[in-house]
């Protein structure tokens, strides 16, 4: 049977909030942070390490294990050195998901395409499944050259956080029939789905604004169409991915002292139940 597993981004955790009277910049430990999670009903916790970061991933295992939680990487990889490392990380967490974000910048799509199959490639010789994550800032920063890619490399799969591309492309509302097909085409490629709204100005929305319900609504929609397309192309006893990854400011929309005007982990925790109530929709 196929199942629904939320995990939450450790990045996400972190406060980032301004310093007390006394300088003090307050943020949880990594124990109290997994504690959290654990105790909130996720699956997993998602790691997002460059390859100078391995170590300091590594000596988080122990708290995986303590807690009962699984492990998801998001990597930034520069050079082909970097994704043999980051997937041996990925081995040796027992990670389940492993979703790339290249930090390299070919201007044109046949430029892209030996990277993206020499990455393939290596992992396929590692024996990880890999995905390509729809992200600003690095190989897949652009929806339309992405679109492009993916027809290139017909065997390159994505894991969809689509606030990038809404902010990327300034989408306007309603969704029009052009673009309405491209993200379809987007999620028919996705085996892992993200949890952050955007609007077509900014990264990441208050999603209690009244303002912002009209993106809200557009995620949920893009949420199901993502599930639905997931679940009737694959066996069952297999597991879906969803990571809520509310990041801490300047994602976080602060105020002039520089305090968050919403709470993240309460906001995370309302998609955390959005994607379970859509999922359950299914059943």
């Amino acid at each position: 049977m196929q199942s629904l597993k939320i995990y939450q981004s450790l990045w996400a955790m972190e406060l980032r909030g301004p310093a007390d009277e006394n300088g003090v910049v307050f943020e949880h430990s990594d124990e109290a942070r997994f504690e959290m999670i654990a105790g909130a009903g996720y699956a997993g916790v998602c790691l997002d390490p460059a390859a100078d970061e391995i170590t300091d991933c590594l000596a988080k295992k122990p708290l995986f294990e303590k807690h009962g939680l699984e492990c998801m990487i998001n990597a930034f990889p520069k050079t082909d050195d970097d994704m043999r490392a980051l997937l041996q990380l990925s081995k040796d967490m027992n990670a389940t998901t492993f979703s790339i974000i290249g930090t390299v910048y070919p201007l044109t799509v046949p430029e892209a395409v030996p990277i993206v199959r020499s990455w393939i490639d290596i992992a396929g010789d590692m024996g990880v499944p890999i995905m390509f994550e729809t992200h600003r800032d690095c190989i897949t920063n652009d929806m339309f050259f992405t679109l492009e890619l993916m027809d290139a490399v017909p065997e390159m799969r994505l894991c969809a956080d689509f606030s990038h591309y809404v902010l990327g492309r300034e989408l306007a509302l309603p969704l029009s029939l052009e673009f309405a097909s491209l993200f379809q085409k987007l999620l028919d490629r996705s085996d892992c789905f993200q949890g952050r709204i955007a609007s077509r100005e900014q990264i990441q929305v208050p999603i209690g604004f009244s303002q912002h319900a009209q993106w809200v609504e557009l995620f949920k929609n893009w949420w199901a169409d993502g599930f639905k397309s997931w679940r009737a192309r694959n066996d069952d006893n297999v597991d879906l991915v969803f990571l809520c990854e509310l990041g801490p400011p300047p994602y976080g929309i602060t105020d002039a002292e520089g305090h968050e005007m919403s709470d993240r982990w309460q906001e995370a925790l309302q998609i955390k139940s959005w994607a379970e109530d859509i999922w359950a929709s299914f059943q």
